[in-house]
């Protein structure tokens, strides 16, 4: 046998075949854009936990940075003549049929493709909870409205009610007469939606002038094409966190429009909580040198608190539904009897549950019933600027 020379020997060097596999990398299982999303989330899932434990945190983060996202998102979105939230809901069929049939194709390819696929829709779901997080959920947990107006906000008696809803009645007198009515019916609106738009803007800016924690901007409120329908949610109004846009449904009558363009455009201003956004709006009306945007302010605000006091007091309340202006009853009895083709809708019982869930989960304990407290604010305020006793 020959010996071998061990020094001789040469290492070989193997060539990869041109049709081998590459060796994957992590980017190959994930986009980068998906994965920065992914980490956007996790910045924005720190930022509710201190949300949750911090007022201050709160405050500051809502004044500071989701400020300046609402008002950015806003304006990019503000040009469109359309609402581009309700266009994004009537695609999102389209947007599933198309996932369902790409992920069946992918199915029969690679694994790096499947899990880019899979990281790209949990990366979109990251991207709106951090919208969210970011434009709008730290003003769930900041000071609380009466804090920043200074008035006392607590427990009201059925008394303090009707004091209240007295008072409102009496103002009413002063606007009524200068409002157009539908005889025996509703009111109109003298003006286009356009003209209404601008001269809550007008009311907005003087709003901030005189409370400097709300946000100040011009924006546009986006009308939904598909209004009727919405009416079976019972849905009049929605402020869209991911476009930034407030939204009106214009099926509802007239007086609550204005009234509720502000209770929308409040929201876009980083007041989140129900109740709350409801007595801005009140606020803002009260702002405004057009007497039906006063009207609207008045009338809806005395709504819901004749409902708290039919609730607390029978006899006081048909009292002052007996001696109320022919004009206020026929608007109310107008909406009773608009209202009734939706009262009982299946659509708006699958809507509260999930409104009343969501409001739940973001600290307002009562739901979509905090709707209705904003007959406390309502007695507060009219105590300490009405001078109203009980």
């Amino acid at each position: 046998m020959d010996d071998i020379n061990n020094s001789t020997l040469q290492p070989v060097e193997t060539v990869p075949s041109p049709d081998s596999p590459k060796p994957k990398r992590f980017f190959d299982y994930i986009h980068p854009v998906s994965f920065a999303l992914l980490i956007l989330a996790l910045i924005s899932g720190a930022v509710l936990f201190f949300s949750y434990h911090s007022v201050a945190f709160s405050d500051f983060f809502n004044r500071n940075i989701s400020s300046m996202s609402r008002f950015t998102l806003a304006k990019i979105t503000n040009f469109l003549p359309f609402s581009l939230a309700e266009t994004v809901v009537f695609c999102l069929p389209i947007f599933v049929v198309w996932v369902i049939i790409r992920a069946v194709r992918l199915s029969k390819r690679s694994t790096a493709e499947n899990c880019r696929l899979i990281f790209a829709l949990l990366s979109l779901i990251s991207l709106l909870f951090s919208m969210f997080v970011l434009n709008f959920a730290t003003a769930y947990r900041g000071s609380t409205l009466e804090v920043k107006l200074g008035i006392d906000r607590r427990d009201v008696t059925a008394g303090e009610l009707t004091a209240t809803a007295s008072e409102l009645m009496k103002r009413l007198d002063g606007v009524i007469g200068t409002v157009n009515f539908i005889y025996g019916a509703s009111s109109k609106m003298p003006y286009s939606l356009g003209e209404m738009n601008k001269k809550l803007n007008d009311a907005y800016a003087a709003t901030c002038e005189k409370y400097p924690f709300v946000q100040s901007m011009r924006t546009n409120i986006k009308q939904i094409v598909l209004s009727e329908p919405m009416t079976y949610t019972h849905i009049s109004g929605v402020y869209s966190y991911f476009t930034g846009e407030a939204n009106l449904n214009t099926n509802f009558p007239d007086y609550m429009l204005p009234y509720t363009a502000a209770h929308e455009f409040s929201h876009q201003r980083g007041i989140a909580r129900e109740d709350e956004a409801n007595f801005m709006a009140f606020l803002v009306c009260m702002e405004s040198d057009d007497p039906y945007i006063l009207y609207s302010g008045y009338v809806n605000l005395l709504g819901y608190v004749m409902n708290a006091l039919a609730l607390a007091d029978q006899s006081a309340y048909r009292y002052l539904w007996n001696g109320a202006d022919r004009k206020i009853k026929g608007e109310f009895i107008a909406y009773n009897k608009f209202f009734e083709k939706y009262r009982e809708s299946k659509v708006s019982k699958v809507s509260d549950t999930i409104n009343d869930t969501f409001l739940k989960i973001q600290g307002q304990a009562e739901g979509s019933r905090s709707y209705g407290r904003v007959v406390d604010l309502a007695v507060a305020y009219a105590k300490q600027h009405y001078g109203v006793n009980n």
